[in-house]
């Protein structure tokens, strides 16, 4: 992912890969047999039906193993129907089986009524099997701080990312192989066969706007509407993107530290930015050295406050959290954002087991430690937040035991019209992907939140965006313009500090950020 400043640049480099790596689909493939739907409804989405189909572990040898996938729906109920929507919320790792009821309940209703909305666990994901969990326990609080300012840090880092990818490998060395963005984009089709449809639409937020995008690479023939919500650049995938995300976020952190600022009144942090992140920078010292409750320590809190990159909603109870430890050295607050936001439970380690094995295997990656600690470090020079945090998230992949495949190439000049939308100051997914992959998709429209820095804009609050989703999954129609954007909406407006009634209040955008998860 690339930072903001080099958007035009992006934009224009030389898109490097092919599918010449990718298997063909295999001629003569059974029938998929229909997904036997029973109902599973919350409180939430009472409308939800749950199904399961099963999925050649290999697509080129569709008579061998099969997987199985967990499916979920919000059935048409117009008397004529667009098809099934399949969504996905990112990751790879994330479940998208509640996702489906979320869009279809945000969704207007005149346009929810025309979709089956389909959402799914990918392979290895949730309810599907098999479910991967290489190393549980392996976020549990009490790591190493993430900066490896002594050999002896850098070693024990190091040492947990190769345990880790040794675990998988043990684990699961027959399905590691199969584990990739090309592989889910099949499985995609084959949920489709079992629909019935011969089209699909898709919406993706995140890594499912890759997901996505090669889906729409492989079988352009085969989708009917195409929404891609902040857009993963296809050509950093995924060593490239990760460092360009730790500036973006560095941005981030800074709009934080500016909003504090703007609220003095509340948080007595000072009216400066620069010394309100200096006092932040003293405080991850500080829980170097004790953590809160023993279980903040430096790398926890870099992990505690990454969410507030992906949604400003959450910058209230971070600005809580951090006032109260700066001013009484209370720790409460910090434990309990620690727990809401980064703590990483069963659900977390499938996810992120999913993560490494997906982007591992998905493209090349350095496999000379050297070079990860030299690129990490010049980072870390300029951006120093989530520089080495970041690292060690994705470290595995230098030491990971199955070989890698080629990113795709997703230019595509065979579709429909598609929708893409992001935020300008998007930090997971730099604003540079979303031009890049407007060039890339011949007829695509690109509508922009200028100024916005949330991650997964849609269905969160914003009508100008939902205006444009809702019309396109209507009737196809898109906005057309000149320049990078064909459309421009005003950014969100930032929370407003915590009072007793908004600490109750649950927004729709809240809702959607809990589905999309972090480190997507």
């Amino acid at each position: 992912m690339r930072r903001r400043a080099a958007a035009l640049c992006a934009a224009a480099a030389v898109l490097a890969g092919s599918l010449a790596a990718v298997p063909a689909r295999a001629a003569g493939t059974a029938a998929v047999p229909e997904p036997a739907w029973k109902k599973c409804g919350t409180r939430d989405y009472p409308a939800l039906q749950c199904a399961s189909v099963q999925v050649p572990l290999d697509h080129a040898h569709p008579s061998g193993r099969r997987i199985t996938l967990a499916l979920s729906r919000v059935p048409h109920t117009a008397r004529s129907s667009e098809g099934p929507l399949l969504v996905n919320p990112g990751g790879p790792g994330g479940s998208g089986l509640t996702l489906a009821g979320f869009v279809a309940s945000a969704l207007p209703k005149s346009v929810a009524a025309r979709y089956d909305v389909i959402g799914l666990d990918p392979r290895g994901v949730g309810r599907s099997r098999p479910a991967l969990s290489c190393a549980p326990g392996h976020f549990a609080p009490g790591r190493p701080d993430s900066v490896p300012a002594t050999p002896e840090l850098e070693r024990a880092n190091v040492d947990r990312a190769q345990s880790f990818a040794a675990a998988c490998g043990r684990k699961y060395a027959d399905v590691l192989p199969y584990m990739d963005t090309v592989s889910a984009a099949r499985d995609l089709d084959t949920v489709r066969q079992a629909l019935g449809a011969p089209r699909i639409s898709y919406f993706g937020y995140s890594y499912g706007t890759y997901l996505g995008a090669v889906y729409a690479k492989l079988y352009p023939e085969r989708i009917h509407r195409l929404v891609l919500d902040s857009i993963v650049d296809p050509t950093g995938v995924w060593y490239r993107d990760n460092l360009g995300q730790d500036y973006a976020f560095d941005d981030r952190h800074r709009a934080l530290m500016a909003w504090i600022a703007r609220h003095d009144d509340d948080y007595r942090l000072g009216t400066d930015p620069g010394r309100i992140e200096a006092r932040w920078y003293a405080m991850r010292a500080a829980l170097a050295r004790k953590p809160a409750g023993g279980k903040v320590g430096a790398a926890e809190l870099e992990d505690t406050f990454t969410p507030g990159g992906y949604y400003n909603g959450y910058w209230p109870y971070l600005a809580e959290a951090f006032a109260a430890y700066v001013h009484r050295g209370a720790t409460g607050a910090l434990v309990e954002a620690y727990e809401n936001f980064a703590a990483v439970d069963g659900s977390g380690d499938n996810g992120y087991s999913v993560y490494t094995a997906v982007q591992c295997r998905d493209a090349v990656w350095p496999r000379d430690w050297d070079r990860w600690r030299a690129d990490t470090w010049e980072v870390y020079a300029k951006a120093p937040l989530m520089a080495w945090n970041n690292t060690w998230y994705n470290a595995p992949c230098a030491f990971w035991p199955t070989a890698p495949l080629h990113r795709v190439n997703i230019a595509n000049g065979k579709l429909p019209p598609a929708l893409l939308l992001q935020a300008t100051d998007d930090a997971a997914t730099p604003y540079a992907g979303a031009v890049t992959v407007h060039r890339l998709l011949a007829r695509s429209s690109l509508v922009v939140e200028q100024g916005g820095g949330n991650h997964g804009v849609t269905l969160s609050g914003n009508t100008c965006l939902d205006g444009y989703l809702a019309a396109y999954l209507a009737d196809g129609g898109v906005p057309r313009g000149a320049g990078p954007a064909d459309a421009v909406c005003a950014r969100s407006p930032d929370p407003k500090p915590l009072t007793a009634k908004a600490a109750r209040a649950s927004s729709r955008g809240s809702t959607l950020h809990r589905l999309l998860g972090f480190r997507r």
